[in-house]
């Protein structure tokens, strides 16, 4: 695919670029910068591609519409490959994950909130160099329901993953979003027992962003909830959707984080995740996607996703591998543990 000459050409030179696939779609999008400055967004009304932290008090990254060439292109690559090597886990960090889980049941029980989302970075070391093209074809052939990508900018850093959770969706003055909480191994042939902790978690998400969304969105249309599957894990979601007149700053203030990716109340629990978990999240479970992209159709269309399931590619053999999970006050320390485990085999499965 010319696109693929593209990424090797932008690499080499340095220049920043996004490749992405979105759900469903057979066609791969990319955005190549002219130039390598970093660009960030003031009010989000910008047009382009906008790559954001967990954090929001830090600055975002555009690549903006005016700065750079677009690209689309059909799928062309048969993506069968052999089996990857297997990556085990690093149990070196499960006694620190451990503790800090616990520290967080005892902070819920102790009502300063009511779930916090908990996660961790494991490095993976690499028995041959990171082959860019393969991994992004493989993780698009594994997970044709999410949103896939590749983003690169010289000063910043590069990253990759396969996200199945949509924070925005606007075209025109259409919404949807959704709340995905709870997660367990797919086992084929059986059918997914959720436990009360995992439904308490995504009853808390739907609620604070219904609440949320109530004075915003017009017509909001709240589905029920529903088992779905991405790769070799379950998860429980509901849709959310409805039409709305204000700019989408105003939605990515209400809703970035969510629930789902820092916990509830808001405040209290991205406190104890930026004073607790010991490393910095950096992108991973910020959000990304198109911002304010002009369609034939004269629609303006927004489509934000949340950043889960990812990689930061440190070096040709080095990758950092970003998991979590959602804790609430009936969840088991070792079981969240574990949820970490079954969450970064989705990335190493890849490499």
């Amino acid at each position: 695919m010319k696109i693929f000459d593209d990424i090797q050409r932008a690499l080499s030179n340095e220049m920043p670029f996004v490749v992405y696939n979105t759900p469903n779609s057979d066609f791969i999008k990319a955005f190549f910068q002219v130039d390598n400055t970093i660009y960030e967004p003031k009010d989000y009304l910008e047009s382009g591609f906008v790559f954001a932290p967990f954090d929001n008090e830090e600055k975002a990254i555009l690549i903006p519409t005016e700065k750079s060439q677009f690209i689309s292109e059909r799928i062309s690559f048969d993506a069968k490959f052999s089996p990857s090597i297997e990556y085990g886990p690093d149990n070196s960090q499960k006694e620190f994950h451990i503790n800090l889980v616990e520290n967080g049941i005892n902070e819920i029980v102790n009502n300063k909130f009511q779930k916090v989302v908990l996660s961790r970075k494991e490095q993976v070391s690499l028995e041959s160099s990171f082959e860019i093209e393969t991994v992004f074809e493989k993780l698009i052939n594994k997970y044709p329901t999410a949103f896939v990508y590749l983003w690169y900018h010289p000063k910043v850093g590069k990253w990759m993953g396969a996200t199945p959770e949509t924070l925005i969706g606007v075209k025109n003055k259409e919404f949807k979003t959704m709340s995905l909480a709870g997660t367990q191994l797919y086992k084929k042939g059986e059918k997914a027992k959720w436990s009360s902790k995992e439904i308490e978690e995504q009853y808390i998400v739907t609620n604070y962003i219904k609440s949320r969304l109530e004075t915003t969105i017009q017509d909001l249309s709240v589905g029920e909830v529903e088992t779905i599957q991405i790769g070799n894990l379950l998860h429980l979601r509901t849709l959310i959707s409805g039409s709305v007149e204000k700019n989408i700053s105003s939605l990515i203030d209400i809703l970035h984080p969510t629930p789902a990716v820092c916990g509830f109340p808001k405040e209290e629990a991205k406190k104890f995740i930026l004073q607790n978990e010991g490393y910095n999240r950096k992108f991973y479970t910020g959000f990304l996607g198109e911002l304010n992209i002009k369609e034939e159709e004269s629609f303006i269309v927004s489509n934000l996703y949340v950043n889960l399931r990812c990689m930061e590619i440190v070096s040709d053999t080095l990758i950092d591998v970003y998991v979590g999970g959602g804790v609430t006050k009936e969840s088991n320390a070792e079981k969240e543990w574990e949820e970490t485990v079954a969450k970064s085999k989705a990335m190493k499965s890849v490499l």
